[in-house]
């Protein structure tokens, strides 16, 4: 999957679920959990408001 398409799927999930965690999406997106937390650091420099 490329990085673009993750990110939007990122997104589309916390966006779609009450509360989530990174292994959680770690697992539904087959990455590791570090490369979620690299991804939500990535979306929130780019001005997505991410809460956690």
């Amino acid at each position: 999957m490329r990085r673009a398409d993750r990110l939007f799927q990122i997104i589309q999930l916390l966006n779609n679920r009450r509360l989530t965690t990174a292994s959680l999406l770690a697992e539904i997106l087959e990455v590791s959990t570090r490369t979620i937390y690299r991804d939500i650091q990535d979306l929130i420099a780019n001005g997505i408001p991410v809460e956690g």
